[in-house]
């Protein structure tokens, strides 16, 4: 979502002066992920001039600093994301078909948390044990009850709306056990709307 100079920044890295504000040489992203992985979440709505710059460094691994000379390299694994159809996107020309197929070397397809509501006990218990930690307050747990009526809900804002959902409790709620009572109002009137 970055416009395509701070983009070009952010993954390339930049030479000190080369624009307003680059006060110091600052490595991107794919020095700082050289023998490593780099996550691109929401490659779909990367500009047209992203897309380019993004496949030129995939062909080869090379890429300059905004502002510099040298030809750098960097062996990085890319991992990218989005919620979009990207075969759709690329018939109504929208997304380098080049770059596409450059993508789709392993592609994974996750289907959406409600397709999947046996991930959600896991998941609600590794973000209680993560924003328990973030936030200092003592680890909750979630009544078996609460848990089936949270397997029950579509999720339309998928993984995050629940790691939002589950955030706000251990912020809001003070028992050492949460119950239905507990849980957002969308929830809970969205599971007597469906009886």
């Amino acid at each position: 979502a970055l416009p395509d100079p701070l983009l070009e920044a952010e993954l390339f890295g930049h030479e000190k002066g080369a624009f307003t504000g680059a006060i110091a040489t600052k490595p991107g992203r794919f020095q700082l992920a050289d023998g490593g992985t780099l996550f691109l979440d929401e490659i779909g709505d990367l500009s047209p001039k992203g897309q380019g710059d993004l496949l030129r460094v995939l062909e080869d691994g090379t890429f300059r600093m905004v502002g510099g000379t040298e030809l750098m390299h960097g062996d990085v694994r890319v991992i990218a994301a989005t919620n979009k159809k990207l075969q759709d996107t690329v018939a109504a020309g929208k997304f380098r078909e080049d770059l596409f197929y450059r993508l789709q070397i392993v592609p994974l397809v996750m289907p959406p948390l409600r397709e999947r509501a046996e991930d959600i006990p896991l998941l609600i218990e590794a973000f209680l044990d993560h924003f328990s930690t973030k936030h200092k307050r003592r680890h909750k747990a979630m009544s078996a009850e609460t848990i089936q009526l949270c397997q029950r809900f579509p999720w339309p804002g998928n993984v995050r709306q629940l790691r939002n959902m589950v955030e706000r409790l251990v912020l809001t709620c003070h028992n050492p056990v949460m119950e239905l009572a507990d849980l957002p109002e969308f929830i809970r009137l969205h599971d007597k709307h469906s009886l």
